[in-house]
């Protein structure tokens, strides 16, 4: 896969909570989960189930950081 993004982070999918048009698809990325939201047809076309290897990639063009008090 060559993609332009530099943020590409390996995992595997542990659940895909499928809604209406939407899935919440989680990857467990060295321990932690990060969750994506997709169409139920990039989930079918891409293959997606519990246990595939798969990466998120995070395209963005800012970052925010907030603190509490």
């Amino acid at each position: 896969m060559k993609i332009s993004a530099r943020n590409v982070l390996a995992g595997t999918v542990v659940e895909i909570v499928t809604g209406a048009v939407t899935s919440h698809v989680r990857l467990d990325v060295g321990g932690t989960i990060v969750t994506a939201s997709i169409t139920n047809e990039a989930v079918a076309d891409l293959g997606l189930k519990v246990g595939a290897k798969a990466s998120a990639i995070v395209k963005a063009s800012d970052v925010m950081v907030g603190v509490d008090g």
